[in-house]
């Protein structure tokens, strides 16, 4: 007996993910997580010596239903005009098995990423934050941009990438769609002085963040870095910072940002705070004052893919969005 399968596009997963209504289910996502009632696996990763990228597995549990994300991350797309993301989330019933979805997994990374960075950002930075500094301007950069206008009022924006002239062009597009003018910085450190928030989405293996340039009180998004060897922030930063991650495990496992530091001996193995799911259900607490400096590590999890998935399938089952064919 065949089975339907639905096949979703990356404008109609854009589509049916708005990302205010994404934040609020990677909020339930997290909570999920802290209270043991989803399985996440830390993620597989294919890196043949010399391919232009790789190829990472990520399986979720939850909700009595499974989620399998491969994507392939190839840093070469950028100069292409493509997304260094490419892959597809399978949604998959949890009663029978059979495969319910294959949806674009750039663009529910693109939106599901920036989701949960707002979603750090509303639970652990001040609220009277305003003052955006963006490290990077992929298309992470447009989605945190609008992810982080949907939780703080923001009234500066300043961004600093490596390539001056996508800077420019983001600049340019964000201001005629966000309303303000997107400043651009010729150096990294003139767009973090003064802001109260700082968010990276850089790919950068070695730091883009110095300890001296971040103002007390700012609240951090380390988002780009994703591998044991790379980082965004210096030793420094991470020490004077009270970290928070969204999974220990995988911080432990994968973070640059926590591992080098360690290594280095500048924190100790205690020095994360506490998982970002944990804060929301508030068996850890998060921001101590309104002076200190705190930092959210993310690294991206399957649960995060499958509670996107999991919304997207329904809305486009009731608006009849998406290809479906026999499978």
């Amino acid at each position: 007996m065949e089975s339907r399968l639905l096949i979703l596009t990356h404008a109609e997963v854009e589509r049916l993910l708005p990302m205010a209504d994404c934040i609020e289910q990677m909020a339930a996502a997290f909570a999920q997580l802290a209270r043991g009632l989803a399985q996440v696996p830390l993620r597989m990763v294919v890196r043949p010596p010399g391919a232009p990228g790789l190829l990472a597995l990520m399986p979720a549990y939850a909700s009595a239903g499974f989620g399998l994300k491969t994507i392939g991350v190839f840093p070469g797309n950028v100069a292409r005009g493509l997304d260094a993301h490419q892959g597809g989330v399978l949604l998959i019933d949890g009663e029978t098995g059979a495969l319910l979805a294959l949806m674009n997994a750039s663009a529910i990374t693109a939106i599901r990423t920036a989701a949960v960075t707002a979603l750090a950002t509303r639970t652990l930075s001040r609220e009277d934050a305003r003052d955006l500094a963006l490290i990077g301007a992929s298309v992470q950069a447009r989605t945190h941009l609008e992810a982080l206008a949907c939780v703080r009022r923001l009234e500066r924006v300043r961004i600093a990438s490596r390539d001056p002239e996508k800077a420019r062009a983001f600049a340019q597009q964000q201001t005629a769609r966000w309303g303000r003018t997107v400043e651009v910085c010729g150096r990294v450190e003139d767009a973090v002085r003064g802001a109260d928030l700082i968010t990276t989405v850089t790919s950068s293996a070695e730091p883009v963040l110095r300890r001296d340039w971040i103002a007390a009180g700012a609240h951090v998004n380390l988002v780009g870095a994703s591998l044991p060897h790379a980082r965004e922030a210096d030793s420094a930063t991470i020490a004077a910072g009270r970290l928070f991650v969204d999974r220990l495990e995988s911080a432990r496992t994968e973070s640059g940002d926590y591992l080098i530091p360690l290594q280095e001996g500048a924190i100790g193995p205690d020095h994360i705070r506490g998982e970002l799911g944990e804060v929301l259900i508030g068996t850890r607490p998060g921001r101590g004052s309104p002076a200190e400096i705190t930092l959210f590590k993310s690294l991206g999890l399957a649960i995060e893919d499958l509670a996107a998935a999991r919304l997207v399938y329904e809305r486009a089952r009731q608006g009849g969005v998406g290809t479906w064919v026999d499978f």
